[in-house]
């Protein structure tokens, strides 16, 4: 399917590893311009490198923390100034008990999870529904649906982050920018791999074991490979998306029970 994207320029935050690299990897196969970003300048030159000898996509790679508001600006610079397309993406808090966090965590987590995402939208929003086209795109966690023990840090965080922007969504959408939410499930990457490792250790069980007992868990038998999230999102980003908007995805191998 031609997604009607070609040419157009795409952030992709924190975009070395992962679900956020496999997104870039996407935009870049569907012809976007790509600015991607990373904490490790060395791994995130290594993907910009990798992205352009597969694609032939102009990649520009910008290093550095988001929770620096420097690093966002550089940026929306990097885009030259003209943004399409914006995949928001940031680490998660490690798994921990809510007894443990104390306010400078809480807060912490709240800042990146969620004050960080609505600060790119601000840099980027204003100027896609003067051209009369954008793509919003959050990459959440499926425990805005489904909390989890332990994620209370990440689920707060990102439902808040949810409920801002769902409301932004409904602002703009009358100008051809759409806002959605990519919630993933259990997928191969370093943030599951860290998971598993604390899983193991609480319960007292190897790391292998654990990952068997999370497989069992989902429906469909296995992780998610990153490909098919960054596919659901280069869709969600996609000349084909503009009626979907302010939704949650869900993108799980049916481990959430629900119909809703």
């Amino acid at each position: 399917m031609d997604l009607g994207i070609a040419g157009r320029t795409a952030i992709v935050c924190a975009s070395s590893h992962g679900l956020g690299r496999a997104c870039a990897f996407a935009l870049a196969r569907a012809g976007c311009r790509l600015v991607v970003n990373g904490r490790d300048a060395g791994d995130g030159a290594a993907t910009a490198a990798a992205i352009r000898a597969e694609t032939g996509a102009t990649v520009t790679f910008v290093p550095g923390d988001l929770g620096d508001a420097d690093v966002r600006a550089a940026l929306v610079e990097a885009a030259g100034g003209a943004v399409d397309i914006l995949v928001n993406n940031n680490g998660g808090p490690p798994a921990r008990d809510f007894r443990q966090l104390d306010g400078a965590a809480i807060h912490a987590g709240v800042e990146a999870n969620m004050v960080v995402p609505i600060d790119m939208v601000r840099r980027t929003v204003d100027g896609m529904a003067e051209r009369g086209w954008g793509r919003i795109l959050c990459i959440t966690s499926a425990s805005v649906k489904q909390p989890l023990a332990g994620l209370d840090l990440s689920s707060g965080a990102r439902i808040g982050l949810t409920g801002f922007l769902a409301g932004v969504a409904r602002q703009v959408a009358g100008s051809g920018v759409t806002i959605n939410f990519l919630l993933p499930g259990a997928f191969a990457t370093r943030r599951i791999d860290a998971l598993n490792r604390t899983a193991a250790q609480a319960a007292g069980i190897a790391p292998e074991e654990a990952l068997e007992r999370r497989r069992r868990a989902i429906p469909a038998g296995r992780l998610g490979e990153p490909d098919e999230f960054g596919a659901t999102c280069a869709f969600l980003c996609s000349d084909r998306a503009g009626y979907i908007t302010g939704q949650s995805i869900l993108i799980d191998g049916g481990a959430y029970p629900g119909v809703l």
